[in-house]
């Protein structure tokens, strides 16, 4: 039973060490690569979100810069690192009509 918790005690601190280096090294990094592979799949007519939270379609995609269309008539340049994600595809909800 001593031996089993010497033991135990000498592979503890490796188990936290590998832990530690896949929550702060590995892990991030994966997640930065997913990332980037979305930011270069980006095409025209995509309906995007960006970091600010304003939903767009890409109207035209360079390789730094993107315009969104927001509206008829309503198109601003962002930078592509500024899009956030996707919109999903079911989350096409009409906004509510205000009664004046």
């Amino acid at each position: 039973m001593n031996d089993m918790m010497v033991m135990a005690n000498a592979i503890l601190p490796f188990i936290l060490m590998a832990a530690i280096f896949y929550f702060l090294l590995w892990r991030p990094q994966k997640q930065e690569q997913k990332r980037r592979k979305e930011l270069d799949s980006l095409k025209r007519g995509d309906k995007i979100i960006t970091i600010g939270g304003i939903y767009g379609t890409l109207t035209k995609v360079g390789p730094t810069k993107v315009k969104v269309r927001l509206a008829e008539g309503v198109e601003i340049e962002f930078a592509r690192t500024a899009i956030s994600g996707f919109q999903d595809a079911g989350a096409d909800v009409q906004p509510e009509q205000l009664d004046a």
